[in-house]
């Protein structure tokens, strides 16, 4: 049988080349926020003109970039990107990009901790933990929605410290006097729900980044447990990995 394919649709071509310019974008390659013409981009990617043109919708329809007639297309906002290889805070992360604030919404202390938390942070049954929930700004526009859940000895002496301005990965190692040592990360794709939507001024059912996060002092000792919500059109995730042995299958 062959294996020889005829003519893609044009709909194929114009999601092929959305994600070579969605990759463009993201990456930083139109630093001055427009994109070239439909011509030179089509010569670019060797697309003719109508597929570079609903390529372009596609992007538009997801927020990244915008046209306007005699002006072009341009990209609506920069997207940040988080290094995955680095166990680093949103403002450490963004120092570059902007000045990254927090709306603290919730900074207390749980008498009961739900049996989720307790066993996440390796703490006894009903024991409590503070619990923080921050919207989280950059320059002043929502970014994300995080949900922290902190053993008490860590939790408790953060109350009193800068949570508006300040990461929690620096004040735990500040209060503490010991370094972080590692992370457990897990990223899913939701959509926003309408709480989320208005917190993060999006559309609700908009996408989101959920990621969830348990992190360890040096020792192996959980210590903090997040969930963030980060909205998909301002963030990007990528990570520098490298192949090894395969594992022996069991």
């Amino acid at each position: 049988m062959s294996d020889q394919q005829g003519p893609q649709p044009r709909a194929e071509r114009a999601r092929r080349v959305a994600d070579t310019l969605r990759q463009q974008i993201t990456s930083g390659a139109y630093e001055q926020g427009k994109l070239p013409d439909e011509r030179v981009l089509g010569h670019a990617l060797g697309a003719t003109r109508n597929v570079v043109r609903e390529a372009l919708a596609l992007l538009g329809d997801e927020g990244l970039v915008i046209r306007r007639r005699g002006i072009g297309t341009q990209v609506v906002t920069a997207k940040y990107g988080h290094g995955l290889e680095r166990l680093t805070g949103l403002a450490e992360t963004l120092v570059d990009h902007g000045t990254v604030t927090n709306e603290v919404r919730t900074a207390r202390v749980v008498p009961h901790a739900p049996k989720a938390v307790t066993e996440r942070l390796r703490l006894p049954d009903g024991s409590e933990a503070v619990h923080l929930e921050r919207l989280r700004s950059l320059d002043g526009r929502p970014l994300s929605v995080d949900s922290t859940w902190l053993a008490p000895d860590i939790g408790r002496p953060l109350l009193d410290l800068d949570l508006a301005h300040r990461d929690v990965f620096d004040l735990i190692e500040e209060s503490t006097g010991h370094r972080l040592g590692s992370a457990e990360v897990t990223v899913h794709a939701v959509t926003a729900e309408p709480d989320t939507a208005r917190l993060l001024e999006i559309p609700a059912g908009a996408a989101l980044f959920a990621i969830d996060r348990l992190t360890c002092l040096a020792d192996g000792r959980p210590v903090d447990a997040e969930s963030l919500r980060v909205r998909a059109d301002r963030f990007t995730l990528h990570a520098l990995v490298h192949r090894g042995p395969v594992p022996p299958r069991d």
